[in-house]
């Protein structure tokens, strides 16, 4: 009994510290999302420890003190997630809504092959959100959609049949639309100005990157590049913005932070609870790919996980309210020049790769980077 426990207790410590490596292969990059259940089988193993008679010997007090660090270095990086945790979005009193400055959103990956469109639509009319934006569509989930489209004037369409397709549907006026392919030629974002009831504008993006696997990237330097990109254009953004997407990142990776700390954008799912989307069909191995991130001005009105659409994904869907009194009440992640550094050299790195896989790299801030420009 004893020998399993200790297996048990070295595989979560190997886990935990295997994802520190600095390295962006897919299967040391792994290690960074299942988090939640390392987490429970340490604990678990830290019960049975306590509770089973053994001795202890050195190599079981070896085992026992790693098992209480990896548990530390797991909470530290996860609890931010949980209501113990001080918000970093302000929650919307009563008294302060207002509508016209309201924006609602739907985030959706639709699984390519799912055929259960009426589910998401049903979803859609019965919220009937501002935006919808729907990844891994295709022209048959565009002409599935095209219900919708009445009630939705303003529509970007990038019908893909590679699962990277993406399309955002608007009722809010959008305005300066660019479909961008940062670093990859079958990788499309929309960037995007959406115009609020009250006549504010706010700047979209919609992300979806390739996840670091065995089946699609082999490591993660286009995702944390094409994220960083972006961070870097909108940090110098005197303007409000929300960026949205499957950004196939957890939320507590390196990346997403260093995201954060570089955009200045807030989570709201900090301080309160995760909002864990994918795999929608296995309740013990899910996490939090999809996001919803945004400038400081934005406070939380509502956030909700939907019900399962026949994707491999939930779709999410959130309120926001913009107004000056949140900016000054809310603070961003702080950035050091070692933030920068590390960001400017994840972005070369992505653009080398982009290069040797023989695809132009055509974004200005890319191009700006590979010119030297941006670097200090």
């Amino acid at each position: 009994m004893m020998w399993i426990i200790q297996s048990v207790a070295i595989v979560v410590i190997w886990l935990s510290f295997w994802s520190l490596i600095p390295r962006d292969e897919w299967w040391i990059r792994g290690a960074d999302f299942p988090r939640l259940q390392i987490l429970v089988l340490g604990f678990i193993a830290f019960i049975l420890f306590l509770a089973v008679d053994h001795p202890w010997s050195w190599a079981s007090q070896l085992i026992f003190v790693g098992l209480i660090a990896a548990l530390a270095y797991q909470l530290k990086m996860v609890l931010p997630y949980t209501f113990v945790w001080k918000k970093q979005v302000k929650q919307v009193r009563q008294d302060q809504l207002d509508p016209q400055r309201q924006i609602s959103l739907i985030v959706s990956n639709v699984l390519t092959t799912n055929t259960k469109y009426h589910l998401l639509i049903e979803k859609i009319q019965t919220l009937q959100p501002d935006l919808v934006l729907t990844l891994e569509t295709d022209q048959v989930w565009q002409d599935a959609l095209a219900i919708i489209e009445e009630d939705y004037p303003y529509r970007v369409p990038v019908p893909l049949d590679n699962l990277y397709g993406m399309h955002l549907y608007s009722k809010l006026k959008l305005s300066n639309t660019e479909v961008k392919f940062i670093l990859s030629d079958d990788i499309p974002s929309i960037h995007t100005t959406a115009t609020l009831r009250s006549g504010q504008t706010v700047q979209l993006y919609c992300l979806h990157p390739k996840p670091p696997s065995p089946t699609e990237a082999k490591d993660s330097t286009l995702r944390d590049a094409e994220l960083l990109i972006v961070g870097d254009q909108i940090k110098d953004l005197d303007e409000s913005c929300i960026v949205m997407g499957d950004l196939n990142d957890v939320a507590w990776s390196r990346t997403t932070r260093l995201f954060q700390r570089i955009s200045g954008l807030l989570d709201p799912r900090v301080g309160r609870h995760y909002i864990n989307t994918f795999h929608a069909d296995y309740p013990l191995l899910r996490w939090s790919l999809d996001h919803v991130f945004h400038s400081r001005d934005f406070a939380l009105v509502h956030m909700e996980r939907l019900a399962h659409i026949g994707s491999d994904h939930f779709p999410i869907y959130l309120v926001l309210q913009t107004g000056r009194i949140f900016e000054h009440l809310q603070e961003e992640l702080e950035q050091t020049d070692e933030d920068e550094q590390e960001a400017h050299e994840a972005i070369a790195e992505g653009i080398e790769k982009a290069e040797k896989e023989e695809k132009p790299v055509t974004d200005e801030v890319a191009v700006a980077y590979k010119e030297g420009a941006k670097y200090p």
